[in-house]
């Protein structure tokens, strides 16, 4: 089955390469952050008939791992303009392609190679609880057999150290990759400020919205809503919202821990108040 699927996909990609040129490229892309939510709002959307996922699959991982593979790979994943059209006619408006790949917040020439080759392009990113997205990552990176160290405390003691001087390898080599940047980040990936920080200058506030993932889980309606009109998309109701890529944690964070955590967070929760236009929900 693994073979058969591998064999359908390396077809699916040679066809798209050869039919780059009649295809359209995204609108907007979820850029991350890990864990927060994105696979949940990515389904959402994509039930949205003027909202077009990729033909493969969610994470194209482009401007991250894969930007060597050049712009006609990147295309292939996309509809054909054909099909487009079709659909504005049917709804009176333009449809939007789009892809999820939640490293795109996080990788240090991400932001740069997305503005240079999507001119106009907005960007969403999901934020929730930094503690919370760290230990439930620790437990997804374990599951999938990219860590290795079990114990969560272990793993945040090891980070640094693994992390040292992965910023200037991947930019001094651009096609290369950092298996613990990538994989083992899992405080730096919660220092969303920092991130979102980086990318203002290249894209502006006004195309980038972010979203607390807990209010979008509360109150997936009224998320939803502020996503379609951020992107311009008329409001066609709503799909039905449910969790996907959910891993339940091994055991309770002790509260040393959580309180140790949090108050490292602190003054980057704080910087995400003028992002969210308010506290944000773990710290309200």
């Amino acid at each position: 089955m693994k073979v058969m699927k591998r064999s359908v996909l390396s077809v699916s990609r040679t066809t798209g390469k050869i039919t780059s040129r009649a295809r359209i490229l995204p609108s907007f892309l979820i850029a991350g952050a890990q864990r927060c939510g994105t696979t949940s709002l990515y389904r959402a959307l994509a039930e949205h008939p003027l909202l077009l996922k990729p033909v493969l699959h969610k994470g194209v991982h482009y401007f991250d791992a894969a930007y060597w593979r050049g712009p006609a790979w990147y295309r292939a994943h996309f509809p054909l303009r054909v099909s487009t059209a079709l659909l504005a006619r049917r709804y009176g408006a333009g449809p939007q392609a789009f892809e999820s790949s939640p490293y795109y917040l996080f990788h240090p020439l991400a932001g740069e190679r997305i503005a240079a080759d999507l001119p106009g392009v907005k960007l969403i990113v999901l934020v929730r609880d930094p503690v919370e997205r760290a230990y439930s990552a620790h437990a997804h990176e374990l599951a999938r057999g990219f860590e290795t160290e079990s114990h969560f405390e272990h793993a945040l003691e090891l980070e640094a150290g693994r992390l040292a001087g992965a910023e200037e390898s991947l930019r001094a080599g651009p096609h290369s990759a950092h298996h613990s940047h990538r994989h083992h980040g899992y405080l730096a990936r919660g220092r969303y400020a920092e991130q979102l920080d980086r990318l203002e200058p290249l894209f502006g506030r006004e195309r980038i919205l972010v979203l607390d993932s807990h209010r979008f889980f509360a109150e997936p309606e009224q998320v939803y809503d502020r996503v379609l009109d951020f992107l311009g998309v008329p409001r066609l109701g709503h799909p039905e919202f449910e969790r996907h890529n959910g891993r339940p944690l091994p055991r309770p964070l002790p509260d040393s821990l959580r309180q140790s955590l949090r108050d490292h967070f602190e003054p980057y929760d704080t910087r995400l108040v003028s992002w969210l236009g308010g506290d944000p929900s773990w710290r309200a």
